[in-house]
């Protein structure tokens, strides 16, 4: 197995160490030891990593979907402006749905 989890990240020593020295706190699973229990405290961890997961992966799944998004561009600043623009449109989406909504209600 090479050690990488579902979604790409990886919870090495390395990547450990390259965070703590860039000061970063690392936001990655923790595995659950083979064949023992998870401690409380780490699953308590873990669900509240999800949570966070979820929300911020919703937003990318539907920029790529809806959107079409693909940067393939030339230059950070144009890549960094599409983005934008597109966290933008899924922004303003967003708030006609949650108009449309509380009206109805």
């Amino acid at each position: 197995m090479s050690g990488y989890k579902k979604g790409g990240t990886s919870r090495s020593k390395a990547n450990e160490d390259f965070m703590e020295k860039q000061g970063f706190v690392s936001k990655v699973h923790r595995k659950k030891p083979h064949l023992k229990l998870m401690l409380q405290h780490i699953q308590k961890s873990n669900a509240g990593k999800s949570v966070i997961r979820s929300r911020v992966e919703h937003v990318f799944a539907d920029q790529k979907s809806q959107m079409g998004l693909f940067v393939r561009t030339i230059g950070i600043t144009r890549a960094t402006m599409r983005i934008g623009l597109a966290n933008i449109v899924y922004n303003m989406r967003r708030f006609l749905f949650l108009e449309r909504i509380s009206t109805a209600a």
